[in-house]
Formats: structure tokens, sequence, C-alpha cells
């Protein structure tokens, strides 16, 4: 792609760049990759539906992974309790993202999921585990609920954390630093696991040109994001307004291939 291709290409799909642009700031900001909110702009941008998971998984692989590096060097994991939910996560993810399913299956599991996200979204602030308590590790139970998480999360196109992180908070499951550096762990290796199943399929399909400029902007939105941190941002009216914009995608999408 030259220059001129380029250029065309960044004119044309301008509100697309910009939103992406945005959204990395915005959850890379507050610990998370955005798939969400990637799958509500491209939902509505008329690309197929192998496209549109795929790019998306990209995209949050990208954001997420500094997030990931960042918490490593701040010693956030507890891997005794990580290692089950990420470990049973990755095979269902996998599974996920290589099953064969139809456009109309998957845009209403994504307007469900997407409706689901907004909800959690929108509550979050009475969602939130008490620094100085955490409950002790249920192998059995970080299992499930990382099989289960990456199962939906593989098929949907996104890292799953939009689920993670509210299910933790309600259990108590760690102090929410430690929450919010699984997420992050969580979120990529569920992308990369889902993408990898889905790269396998044969109905995978991607429009590189498109997708290497949207990967990155949300680079550079990932990097400037996890910079700003929360110092300027306030995360609880971000994620409120977040959440409007993903309900009003979902209720769209269910509209039209529901009723």
């Amino acid at each position: 792609m030259n220059f001129q291709e380029a250029l065309s290409l960044i004119i044309s799909n301008w509100h697309i760049i910009a939103l992406f642009f945005v959204i990395a700031v915005l959850y890379s900001s507050v610990g998370f990759g955005g798939g969400s909110s990637y799958l509500a702009v491209l939902a509505l941008t008329g690309l197929i539906f192998t496209q549109i998971r795929a790019t998306a998984l990209l995209c949050n692989i990208i954001v997420v992974f500094g997030n990931v590096f960042y918490y490593q060097k701040q010693k956030s994991y507890n891997y005794k309790k990580v290692i089950p939910l990420v470990l049973f996560s990755i095979p269902f993810a996998f599974i996920g993202g290589y099953l064969k399913i139809s456009q109309t299956f998957f845009f209403i599991l994504l307007g469900f999921t997407l409706l689901f996200a907004a909800i959690t979204m929108w509550v979050s602030k009475r969602i939130v585990a008490s620094e100085e308590k955490a409950t002790e590790m249920n192998l059995s139970k970080n299992a499930g609920y990382g099989g289960i998480i990456g199962f939906v999360s593989g098929m949907v196109g996104i890292g799953g954390g939009i689920f993670l992180a509210p299910l933790l908070h309600l259990t108590n499951w760690d102090t929410p630093k430690k929450i919010a550096a699984t997420a992050s762990l969580f979120i990529l290796v569920n992308s990369i696991a889902g993408l990898g199943g889905q790269y396998l399929n044969p109905e995978f399909t991607i429009d590189w040109k498109l997708t290497s400029v949207l990967l990155i902007t949300v680079f550079i939105g990932g990097q400037i994001g996890s910079r700003l941190s929360n110092k300027f941002l306030n995360p609880i009216q971000l994620k409120k307004a977040t959440a409007i914009l993903i309900a009003f995608v979902s209720l769209r999408i269910l509209w039209k291939y529901i009723l």
C-alpha cells in the first residue's frame, strides 16, 4: 500500500479511525482493551462479521499488552489464583473462535453480549471488591469462570474482561488492583487464543489494509491512555458514557436481527 492509497483509506474511514483512537485512550487508561466498543463500532460499518471479530481481537491485543507489562512490573499478579482462570480459558476461547457460526447467530449473540456489557459497566460503581479482604482461592470456580467466559469471548471476538472483572468484584475475588491486573492478562491471552481459533477457521478473512491502520491507531491511543491513567479522566463517568453507546448499538443490532 503506497502513500496515496493509505491517505485515501484514512480519509474514507476517518470516523472509524477517530473512534478507535478515542476508545483506545479511554479504555487503556482504566486497564482494559476496548474490545466491546471496537465491536460496537465495527458492527455499524457493514463489514462481514468474520472480519469484525478478528479486527477487534487484534486491536485488543495491541492495547492491553502494555497494561499487562505494567502490572507485571508492579508485581500485581497472584499467579496461584490467576493461572486456573487463564489456563482453562485459553482452550475454550480457541474453540469459540474456531466454531463456524452464521452471521445471524453472531449478531444476535453480539447484541446480547453488548447489552450485558453495557449494564455491567453502568452499575460497576457499586460492584467494587474490598481493598482489605479477599476470598480464598477455589480452583473449580476459577476454572469454571475462565472456561465459560473464554468460550463466549472467542465466539464474539472480545477478550472477556468486561465479563470477568465485574464477576471477580462481586465474589470479592481479590483487591481491585489485582482484579484489574488479572482482567488485563485474561483479555490478552483470550484475545490471542480466540484469534488463533478464528485464523484456523476456513471462513477467516480480514482486510489487512484497514486493520493495519486501526492497529497503529489503537497502539498510539493505548500508549497515551496508559500514561494518562486515572489522573485526568474520571473512570466512572467514562464507563457510563461508554455504557450508553454500547447499549444503543446492542439494541439496534437486536432490533435488526430479531425483530
